[in-house]
């Protein structure tokens, strides 16, 4: 595989990852559904020459006979990958094109590789293969969808690009960029909830002056986030600050993987707070 950081002796991918490709290609299990001949059409788009027509046969096994067949030559697969990032793929359902991808990447993410559709068009990253293991990022799993909190379709997209650029810079070992988007995604998502549930709770403050220590206080009060969440959000949000190297070098300790353990399992307890309250009272 060609990526930012795969060694370009790169190795076929393993039989069991090409199986679930092929199941997200046709679409099963609630994917992107496409036809036989769609998946002809498909494998073209993505740069394969000499595709056969659809000969009538089950389709995730006709899809993964051809995988299959080019699985010893990496480039094919790499362009069968990025087609299944690109938006243009979903021009009728675009809001699949996120699904589509986290369905990939949870078996990619076994072969130390990463899918990403992002402005700059999709791509395919070197990733430590510990992300297949949730208890890395702390006890506490993220429950909920963004879309389960946040009203504005806008707002979820762009806070969800900051989790997703969490996890990028996670699995690249930049522990300390991993822990300013995860605090920047925290205060971001905690000021739209005060703005869609109860903006009253701001006072004559603007949203956009709202200090993040004044937010997570605010929706505990409101009972929004529990007690545990409140407490180490501050936590959160005072690493959050080494964004300042100034702030970093005024510590004696300098934040580690284990330090960015702890920061999403924070994030992870106040997001499933936000959610579980979110039809509670004073939510949405």
């Amino acid at each position: 595989m060609t990526t930012d950081q795969t060694p370009p002796d790169s190795q076929p991918l393993d039989e069991s990852t090409v199986t679930e490709l092929a199941r997200v290609v046709t679409g099963d299990d609630d994917l992107y559904y496409r036809k036989g001949h769609e998946i002809a059409g498909f494998l073209r788009r993505a740069g394969w020459q000499d595709v056969p027509e659809y000969d009538g046969q089950y389709r995730r096994e006709w899809a993964l006979e051809l995988l299959m067949e080019r699985r010893d030559r990496p480039a094919e697969i790499e362009k069968v990958l990025l087609r299944l990032a690109n938006a243009r793929e979903y021009l009728d359902e675009p809001e699949v094109l996120a699904e589509v991808v986290a369905a990939v990447n949870s078996f990619l993410v076994h072969e130390g590789l990463r899918l990403e559709s992002g402005g700059g068009g999709p791509r395919l990253l070197a990733c430590d293969p510990a992300l297949a293991h949730p208890a890395e990022y702390g006890a506490t799993e993220l429950k909920a969808a963004m879309n389960d909190i946040i009203h504005d379709p806008a707002m979820v997209l762009l806070l969800q690009r900051r989790l997703d650029e969490a996890r990028t810079c996670y699995a690249h070992g930049a522990h300390v960029a991993a822990i300013v988007m995860l605090g920047s995604l925290m205060e971001g998502v905690l000021l739209q909830t005060v703005v869609e549930r109860d903006r009253t709770l701001l006072g004559n403050t603007a949203p956009r002056n709202a200090k993040f220590e004044t937010l997570i206080d605010l929706c505990h009060t409101a009972g929004w986030i529990d007690g545990d969440a409140q407490k180490f959000s501050h936590v959160l949000r005072r690493y959050r600050n080494f964004v300042h190297p100034d702030m970093e070098s005024r510590e004696a300790h300098r934040p580690d993987r284990d330090t960015l353990g702890i920061c999403w399992q924070v994030v992870n307890a106040a997001l499933n707070d936000l959610a579980a309250s979110a039809n509670g009272p004073g939510g949405k």
